[in-house]
């Protein structure tokens, strides 16, 4: 009897370059935080077109750092989306702010710049846009919001590593943006994150504050954390930069033959991308309004795995729920949750494999 293989829903692209990368650093006997972060960091800021990258143990620290970095702190409030994973809002409240929640738009997924300014009070010092799985948020009309009210507009591109508008790279349109290097992301170091800024000065308060807020050894500024990056982390990082674009441009070839072999198909929506809008498919997310768990049921039983990113918005999060935002109303997050499905993109998958799922789909919607 033959056996399938799963089509699987993510899969780490590593090679042999990477194994030699982290060799090499267990070779030097420097571990720790050191050159390689330092080369790492300055490779990725020219590659972003950012002026400073400042690395971190992870995409939540570097969330949390740069809202400090920013001096956001208690009184305040930051705009963000509650259709994502929770670390978004929590920076928040790691400050002492507080999230206020945005409902999203509908297509792409992202903060709906129409319903922003509704939303700023007088304590509103920042606002937060995640690039929901790798399409770029309306940056153009949230930075002139963020302009208009003197508000601080600080990027979650922890999903966009390349994303852009009009070709310009998510992680420069804000004060600063910050990017995850978790093992499922378009780039990976094991673990890890990236934040990037213009501004000198925030960036040498990052410096600091991911090292126990020490200018130097033992000469401690500020309070700080223990968020450095390591060498060995960095080394597979450099290497994953060097091999991003291959990544992004695959994962882009995967979503036009899933778009290709989905489109026309009834009781499913496809991704978008606006002009000007680059996706880069850290997920490919469709939208099945009242047969979403029904068809993720049936694609498991073809041996195509899916995912469902986010099945409960964070308002609705039980810790949410407690701080008191029982009764915000985002209709469009709410429905989203109900909806939504990712399906197979990442690199990793060949012509056969999207065959599959593109037939799974088809053949479970037909049922």
């Amino acid at each position: 009897m033959k056996t399938v293989n799963k089509v699987r829903m993510a899969q780490p692209m590593l090679g042999e370059e990477e194994k030699r990368a982290v060799l090499a650093v267990i070779e030097s006997g420097q571990l720790s935080q050191g050159p390689v972060v330092a080369d790492f960091e300055a490779r990725f800021a020219a590659w972003c077109g950012a002026k400073h990258a400042v690395a971190v143990s992870s995409g939540t620290a570097g969330l949390h750092l740069a809202l400090l970095a920013h001096g956001i702190g208690p009184g305040d409030e930051v705009i963000t989306s509650a259709f994502t994973f929770i670390a978004s809002a929590n920076a928040a409240l790691f400050v002492g702010a507080r999230p206020v929640f945005v409902d999203v738009d509908p297509e792409t997924f992202n903060l709906d710049p129409a319903l922003i300014e509704a939303a700023i009070t007088p304590r509103t010092r920042a606002i937060l846009p995640i690039h929901l799985y790798g399409y770029p948020a309306a940056m153009p009309e949230l930075d002139a919001i963020a302009r208009r009210h003197g508000l601080l507009l600080i990027e979650d591109a922890c999903q966009a590593h390349g994303a852009t508008i009009n070709g310009r790279k998510a992680g420069t349109f804000g004060a600063s943006a910050v990017f995850s290097l978790y093992p499922t992301k378009n780039m990976m170091a094991g673990e890890g994150g990236l934040i990037t800024t213009g501004d000198d000065a925030v960036a040498e308060r990052l410096r600091m504050l991911r090292s126990h807020g020490a200018s130097r050894t033992y000469e401690h500024e500020m309070l700080g954390y223990n968020f450095r990056l390591s060498d060995l982390h960095a080394a597979i990082g450099r290497v994953q930069l060097s091999r991003l674009e291959g990544f992004n441009a695959a994962r882009r070839h995967n979503a036009d033959v899933l778009t290709e072999g989905l489109t026309g198909l009834s009781g499913i929506a496809l991704p978008v991308e606006h002009p000007g809008y680059q996706h880069v498919f850290h997920q490919y997310t469709v939208r099945v309004p009242g047969r979403r768990d029904e068809l993720q049921r049936k694609l498991a039983e073809r041996d195509v795995e899916s995912r469902v990113y986010y099945p409960k918005p964070v308002h609705r999060q039980p810790q949410y729920v407690r701080l008191g935002y029982d009764s915000v109303r985002l209709p469009v997050s709410e429905r989203l949750s109900q909806d939504v499905l990712s399906l197979p993109v990442h690199p990793g998958l060949n012509d056969d494999d999207l065959l599959r799922v593109i037939e799974a789909v088809r053949e479970s919607l037909a049922e």
